[in-house]
């Protein structure tokens, strides 16, 4: 899911518009209180020319909507803003009045700062004499950096756990960031497509190493039994779904054997851990015959069955039985 280029605009466009009415619950509640979601138009990115700097300007969301206790329609305009800009005030003063001057309806104007650097960012633009205040525009601002990530994670807003991997934490705080976020989503009543949109946005800003991947299997140890093992459910299934997209890219690029026997091995590699990990914290340390076996099983389609087997076991003895019926087999080979 992490990529060296961050596509900011599509993830933060994605996010939200599956989850606009969480967001503004969560983060503009006064706001929020007033308007009708029941009607809730997402419009088309518009583009600004600004011809004397000769830049091209996309808002990046418009929504269209309306008050609860007022006639007419109204548009909401978030712009995430993914690096610190000069002027930004100013530019966002300048969609507002392009968009004002285009549909002549009230607009509310938020702002996301999602950037690491922690600054203090204007939340207006003004323009004045010294005897005349001609202009005060103000819009809402999100810092993300400044949000303590500790105070969402009782949260059930899905936006929440997705914006922890952007808010205000430590280095070393970094895996006990995943495993709260990871205990938020067993606590969501969402569908899987939308389980999954929220797992690539998190994982997009913070993807743990080796290390911290070991760290993060240990950490659910200390957890609720129930609750980890549907942690585990719910990684299995991402495995899972990245295997099966693995396969069909290798066949939508032809014969690169290099390549695809490349991708094999990555999954492979990748089944072996989940296995491991799931007998380690599920059985502990009498498991490590059973880890060896599984590093030194080669064949993709019986490592899947092994993994899709585990989670029906409740004993060390039931998950020896499942391992060694499968990685003896030489029926699948």
């Amino acid at each position: 899911m992490l990529h060296n280029h961050i596509d900011h605009d599509r993830l933060f466009k994605e996010l939200l518009e599956n989850f606009f009415a969480e967001f503004m619950q969560l983060f503009i509640p006064l706001a929020s209180r007033v308007i009708d979601f029941e009607h809730v138009k997402f419009l088309q990115q518009e583009v600004f020319t600004d011809v004397t700097a000769g830049e091209r300007h996309i808002v990046d969301l418009l929504v269209e909507t309306r008050l609860r206790d007022e006639p007419g329609l109204i548009l909401v305009h978030i712009e995430p803003q993914s690096y610190v800009q000069q002027d930004f005030n100013e530019r966002m003063f300048i969609y507002f009045s392009r968009l004002y001057e285009k549909y002549r309806l009230k607009i509310l104007p938020i702002a996301i700062f999602s950037y690491d650097q922690i600054r203090d960012e204007p939340d207006n633009f003004t323009v004045d004499f010294s005897f005349l205040e001609v202009l005060k525009f103000r819009f809402y601002k999100l810092e993300l950096k400044k949000l303590y990530w500790r105070d969402y994670i009782n949260s059930d807003n899905p936006v929440a756990a997705a914006l922890l991997s952007k808010m205000g934490f430590k280095p070393e705080e970094r895996v006990k960031v995943k495993v709260e976020f990871m205990r938020m989503l067993t606590r969501l009543q969402i569908d899987p497509a939308r389980m999954e949109l929220l797992g690539g946005f998190f994982e997009s800003y913070l993807k743990l190493n080796q290390k911290e991947e070991e760290e993060f299997y240990r950490e659910l140890d200390k957890i609720d039994r129930e609750e980890a093992d549907k942690i585990m459910q719910i990684t299995t299934s991402w495995h899972e779904k990245g295997r099966m997209e693995g396969r069909m890219e290798g066949r939508m690029e032809g014969r690169m054997e290099g390549r695809m026997e490349g991708r094999m091995e990555g999954r492979v590699e990748k089944a072996r851990e989940v296995i491991s990990k799931f007998l380690s914290r599920r059985f502990g340390d009498e498991t490590g015959d059973l880890q060896q076996k599984v590093q030194e099983e080669n064949r993709l389609e019986v490592l899947d069955r092994v993994l899709e087997e585990l989670f029906a076991v409740n004993t060390l003895e039931e998950a020896r039985a499942i391992i060694l019926k499968n990685l003896s087999s030489k029926a699948l080979q």
